[in-house]
């Protein structure tokens, strides 16, 4: 019992019941199509970061969405990539991970657009999600190849498609991705060198 307990992915369950909860919470007093009202409720702007000192809001911005079909197609992803990862890494570091990636790949987009000059509203896990997928590649170079079922042809596919959307989407933060795919990748291989993963 213990055991089956122990295998629960308990932090990809968490993470993603703090997103659905989240959008759920503020549909209900607003529109999370509405750019102010996200604003105002956490979602990265470049002006309040910068002449506010609102840097808390490169993380809280990844626990927004945009609209429900934003939302599931990341928790969807999420879940498939989380729960495999989490299983390697355990619960601490992958929880780390998770949020570490979501901040870098909000941190790069930042970045970014005050370079650009670009004033922009930014929310979504995708970030994260990207460094999930990052962090599993990272996995299965250190592990021979393949981690918790995948191969790392396998990872590289699911990679590129996911890219290949968001250049082919509009409106989508694809710095974001890189950004969290970079931090992910990284931090996953740190943890690797240090054998900080799962030895089954």
């Amino acid at each position: 019992m213990r055991e089956q307990i122990r295998k629960i992915p308990v932090i990809t369950v968490i993470i993603a019941a703090v997103n659905i909860l989240v959008w759920i919470g503020l549909e209900a007093v607003g529109s999370t199509y509405d750019s102010e009202f996200m604003i105002r409720w956490g979602a990265a702007y470049t002006p309040l970061i910068l002449e506010r000192g609102e840097w808390w809001r490169l993380l809280s911005c990844t626990f927004l969405h945009f609209g429900a079909e934003h939302l599931l197609n990341n928790m969807f992803i999420f879940v498939l990539t989380g729960m495999r990862l989490e299983k390697f890494l355990g619960r601490f570091p992958f929880a780390m991970l998770y949020l570490l990636s979501g901040f870098a790949g909000s941190a790069l987009s930042f970045l970014i657009e005050i370079r650009a000059g670009e004033i922009v509203v930014s929310a979504g896990a995708s970030g994260a999600v990207f460094g999930v997928l990052g962090g599993l590649i990272a996995a299965a170079i250190c592990n021979h190849g393949k981690v918790e079922g995948l191969s790392l042809k396998g990872l590289f596919v699911m990679l590129a498609l996911n890219l290949y959307n968001g250049f082919t989407t509009a409106g989508v933060d694809n710095w974001g991705h890189i950004g969290g795919f970079a931090g992910g990748f990284l931090l996953c291989f740190l943890f690797c060198l240090m054998g900080i993963y799962r030895k089954d």
